[in-house]
């Protein structure tokens, strides 16, 4: 982290152990896609069919879609009809009926709720996606900092 700054916020993995980072939240992933797109294409019962759909890549999803149920784990490759590098472009892409998607349930609230887009396999689960509050190490956080983090947290867990 740069100098100057308080407090950062990441999802996915911690990778950096030179920082101090604190898990603030943990969202649910989803397959998903819009109502067009499933109309057209059909809609999945197995992660194995997920196969014959065009799928939105995000790169740092990769190809490779991993469910779990139970005590199952089952790791599909899908066919990417468009791989793109920034969250923005998965969401524009699935409203464009592009293909289906790995999300997390907070990039698509909204559209969820609205049914602007529709989860599909809810009995599978994908790893979960955890956000981090990430302060720089080797300096105490301050308050503002400590009050942010704390905030956010309470937030995204109400």
């Amino acid at each position: 982290m740069q100098e100057g700054i308080d407090v950062a916020l990441r999802m996915g993995k911690m990778t950096d152990s030179t920082l101090t980072a604190r898990r603030v939240a943990r969202c649910k992933r989803l397959v998903l896609g819009t109502p067009a797109y499933f109309d057209r294409a059909g809609t999945p019962a197995t992660p194995s069919e997920l196969s014959r759909h065009q799928a939105v890549v995000y790169l740092r999803e990769g190809s490779v879609w991993s469910f779990q149920r139970e005590s199952t784990e089952l790791a599909v490759t899908v066919r990417s009809r468009l791989r793109v590098s920034a969250a923005e472009g998965v969401r524009a892409a699935v409203l464009a009926d592009a293909g289906i998607a790995i999300a997390s349930e907070w990039m698509f609230t909204p559209e969820l709720q609205a049914g602007a887009v529709r989860a599909v396999l809810p009995e599978w689960s994908l790893p979960a996606l955890d956000l981090w509050a990430v302060l720089p190490t080797g300096r105490a956080a301050t308050a503002k900092a400590r009050t942010f983090v704390n905030f956010f947290e309470r937030s995204f867990n109400a």
